[in-house]
């Protein structure tokens, strides 16, 4: 839809119709994950080749992968991963599974959930199937401080306008979700980077509830929707406060409703243009539908 568009279609609401919208917030934030010392790195492939030792020794690779796998999804399923096609999984676990005849077992592979033993199972045309088992390396107090430190240096950046919380977060956020959107969090119901107060994160709204817009906190510990342990600061960007819609604070919204409306009005048109030419088979079932039996006349 076009501005001009938007603006006849808000025009032609009623004023006692037009929306009142609560408080919203536009919050950003960066993320950059704990690292994992050599340590432990080292401690779970020592693990995971003790656990292939007992596999080749004749052990049942879906017992111990219920017994040891970090894998929530596919642990309590002895390691089943299921089908998938080229390109479907990690680069790392397909190239490592697709060396593999069916029944043989990988060596430990790295990836980035952790680390993996995969036992290849069949192929069914462009689909293989696997099990493995995933073990993620602990990280501690010491690994959490190197990000912390790093996310300092780049707040005081920041609030030097050095440079901005949007290149910032393009450029060393790990989480994908938002750094490709200067860092914001998105409304996954409405779209658009503006929350409504009720529908953010607990964990979230009790941190911006006491901060000033344009404010940054320190970086705080955080744990990624895969799991990983990480550090991140958080950017109250704008708090809008509530009001009666308006094309200058509202626009994307009152544009997704006025392409909605544009959308449903092309259908009908279409509808109206061909219903005497489009033929519905209605099931016998439904006959007595009185809307049904009405738009087959």
């Amino acid at each position: 839809v076009t501005p001009r568009e938007v603006k006849d279609y808000f025009d032609k609401v009623p004023k006692d119709s037009i929306p009142y919208f609560s408080t919203e917030v536009e919050v950003g934030q960066i993320v950059i994950p704990a690292q994992v010392n050599d340590q432990a790195k080292q401690a779970a492939i020592a693990q995971l080749n003790d656990l292939r030792g007992r596999i080749l020794a004749g052990e049942s690779f879906e017992t111990l992968a219920k017994q040891f796998s970090q894998d929530p999804g596919s642990g309590a399923q002895g390691g089943y991963l299921g089908f998938f096609k080229k390109g479907e999984l990690v680069p790392e676990y397909e190239a490592a599974s697709r060396k593999l005849e069916p029944g043989q077992m990988s060596p430990v592979v790295e990836s980035q959930f952790g680390f993996h033993l995969i036992q290849f199972i069949e192929r069914k045309g462009d689909s293989y199937s696997t099990r493995h088992i995933l073990l993620k390396p602990a990280t501690g107090t010491a690994d959490a401080s190197v990000a912390a430190t790093k996310l300092t240096r780049l707040r005081t950046q920041i609030l030097k306008d050095s440079i901005s919380f949007a290149k910032a977060a393009k450029d060393f956020s790990t989480d994908k979700a938002t750094s490709g959107n200067g860092g914001l969090l998105s409304n996954r119901q409405e779209g658009g980077s503006r929350t409504p107060l009720d529908k953010l994160d607990p964990a979230i709204f009790f941190i911006i509830d006491t901060m000033k817009v344009g404010h940054i906190t320190p970086p705080m510990p955080y744990r990624t929707d895969d799991g990983k342990e990480a550090m991140r600061i958080l950017y109250l960007k704008s708090n809008i406060p509530p009001h009666q819609a308006n094309l200058l604070d509202d626009y994307q919204k009152i544009s997704q409703a006025a392409l909605s409306q544009k959308k449903n009005q092309a259908l009908d048109a279409w509808y109206e243009k061909n219903r005497s030419t489009v033929y519905l088979e209605v099931a016998p079932e439904y006959t007595q539908c009185k809307v049904l039996t009405a738009s087959t006349e």
